[in-house]
Order: C-alpha cells, then sequence, then structure tokens
C-alpha cells in the first residue's frame, strides 16, 4: 500500500478505528490536545512519544518528543524510555496508532500512558506549535502536507517547489487553469504576461476572471484569484504583450515558461526567446474538442517548436 493511499485510509477510517479500538482497549487512558497543551505550558514532567514512521516527521512534530515507530514499540522503549513512572503522553497522526502504542507500553509496565486524540492532526487544527527541521512554517507544513507525503514529491520537491519561478503567457483559457494549480501546488513566484482586458464572453472557460472583474485588465483579476487560492505565491504581473523587444528580459528570470498564448506569432516568439534564454517551455494549443500539449527543452538536448514546424501557416489557414 502506498503512502497516499495509507494516509487517505487513515484519514478516512480514523475516527472508526479509535472509537473501535477505545471500545476493545478501555484501559488505555485518552488526553485532549488542550489538556496536553496546558501541561506543557506548565512545564508538567511528561514524555512526549511520537509513534509514527520516520517519513512522517517531515509533517512537524511536538517539541522535545521521542521518537519510536509503533512497530519497533517493543523492541526500543526501554532503552529510550527508562523511566517508566514517568507519564508517557503518547501521539501519531490521527489518534489511532498511539491507543495500540500506549497498550503496548502498559503492558511493558509502564504506570502512566496516555494517548492523545486527534494526534498532531488535531493538534496542528487547533493551531498549537510544531516544531519542524526543514524550513518550512506551521503552515506550510499543514498545507502541502498531502504534497509531503507523496514519495514522488516529498518534502525536498516541495521546497523546490516553493523557490521556483514560472512565467505564464497568457491568462486566458490556457493560463486560467495552469495558474489555479500552480499556486495551489506551492510554486513560489508566478509571472502573468497579458495587455487584455476581461470580457462576458471570456468567463465560460477562463476560470481565474469573475463577473465583477470584466473591463479589467486579466493580470489583475487573475492575481487576485491567485491570491485568494495560496497567498504565499508571489505573482507578478506584467500588462503588456510580448514582444521581441521585452521577451529576453522577462524570460531569463523564470525558470520555466508557460505558453497558454491564443495565436501563432506568440508561440513563435515564446519558442525563439525560450531558446536564446536557455528555458523550457510548456507548450499548448486548443480548438473546440481537440488539444495539444507538449514540453520543449533544447538546452537538455531536446527539439525546439521551429524543428518540427519551421515555419507558422499562413495566415487564415488555421481556424481561429
Amino acid at each position: 500500500m502506498s503512502k497516499r493511499v495509507k494516509e487517505l485510509f487513515w484519514k478516512i477510517t480514523g475516527p472508526f478505528l479509535r472509537k473501535a479500538l477505545k471500545e476493545k482497549h478501555k484501559d488505555v487512558s485518552e488526553i485532549s490536545i488542550q489538556e496536553v497543551n496546558r501541561l506543557l505550558k506548565k512545564g508538567e514532567r511528561v514524555t512526549l512519544l511520537d509513534v509514527r514512521e520516520k517519513d512522517e516527521l517531515a509533517l512537524g512534530y511536538l517539541k522535545d518528543s521521542i521518537f519510536i515507530p509503533r512497530a519497533t514499540l517493543r523492541e526500543k522503549a526501554e532503552t529510550m524510555l527508562p523511566d517508566k513512572n514517568t507519564p508517557v503522553i503518547v501521539y501519531c497522526a490521527a489518534g489511532v496508532r498511539s491507543i495500540l502504542a500506549a497498550k503496548t507500553l502498559k503492558e511493558m509496565g509502564y504506570r502512566q500512558v496516555f494517548s492523545m486524540k486527534e494526534g498532531i492532526e488535531g493538534w496542528k487544527k487547533a493551531g498549537f506549535e510544531v516544531v519542524s527541521d526543514n524550513g518550512l512554517t506551521s503552515e506550510q507544513l499543514t498545507r502541502y502536507s498531502r504534497h509531503i507525503l507523496l514519495k514522488e514529491v516529498g518534502l525536498e520537491g516541495q521546497k523546490r517547489l516553493l523557490e521556483s519561478k514560472v512565467l505564464l503567457v497568457g491568462a486566458g483559457g490556457l493560463g486560467c487553469p495552469a495558474a489555479l494549480y500552480l499556486a495551489a501546488a506551492g510554486v513560489g513566484t508566478l509571472g502573468i504576461i497579458d495587455s487584455d482586458v476581461v470580457d462576458l464572453t471570456n468567463l465560460q472557460r477562463q476560470i481565474l476572471h469573475r463577473t465583477t472583474d470584466v473591463g479589467r485588465p486579466k493580470t489583475e483579476s487573475a492575481k487576485e484569484a491567485i491570491q485568494r487560492i495560496n497567498p504565499g505565491v508571489k505573482v507578478i504581473p506584467y500588462q503588456e504583450r510580448l514582444t521581441p523587444e521585452n521577451a529576453i528580459n522577462i524570460f531569463q528570470d523564470y525558470d520555466i515558461i508557460v505558453d497558454g498564448s491564443d495565436n501563432f506569432p506568440t508561440k513563435y516568439l515564446v519558442n525563439d526567446a525560450a531558446f536564446f534564454t536557455g528555458k523550457p517551455f510548456i507548450f499548448g494549443g486548443v480548438f473546440q474538442f481537440e488539444g495539444q500539449a507538449s514540453v520543449f527543452a533544447p538546452k537538455e538536448g531536446g527539439p525546439c517548436l521551429r524543428c518540427l514546424f519551421p515555419e507558422p501557416p499562413p495566415p487564415g489557414l488555421v481556424p481561429s
């Protein structure tokens, strides 16, 4: 079972499992996150035990915790928790595994053991402090937790997203959904270049813009929509057309270029500017119910758009 499937499994079934386990293990005492927070603020002598897996610790943990995955608890507990009289507060992600871990500790002779209800997920939702060794804030750890749990992304991948810069050429039918998903994913900086204003006919597909935005510059509307999705994203609007005079200067500040333009001169200009600045660019095009998408990265040894189509088609040959 993948980490993502496991995480979803615990999220959906956690409350039911916790209730069932509590019924089965009535001798295990539970403690609320509010009471744990109160004890810690008072400086009470307690041991915090995190029984999650190692890769889950990237999501943050309680300060001064001891880490023993539940699967190795019997093997390591007496070495890492030598005093069986000190109260032990056990926690996991959602308060399920901690009940089983608390049961194990009681069987091993630990006298005061408590399972923290709702786990660290509830702790974070309550706004209590978590510690992280990875440079991300508590809010970022929570916002991007589903990415961090994916081995294909993980903590390092999320950090790279937060540090990345993507330029969107066009805030129309292609640029709008791209902008929303890039912002939600945590791309640190989004540049948007578009000289157009919002028209009522745009609204059935250009999902960054609302009815109240009609007549406003698309870059302004896009910036507001992106910051509603993720206020941590820096948005740089360029209320201008992309031209041979400004393309190189704009492109050189970004890692990746996303082409959401709707005309061939701009698409070829994007290709040429990306080629000369050494930037990979994402190509997209739509006509009614058909679409094309590709990635061009000549610097990495691949072709560019002109390798496939040396010249744009004559005006009028291709439908709008």
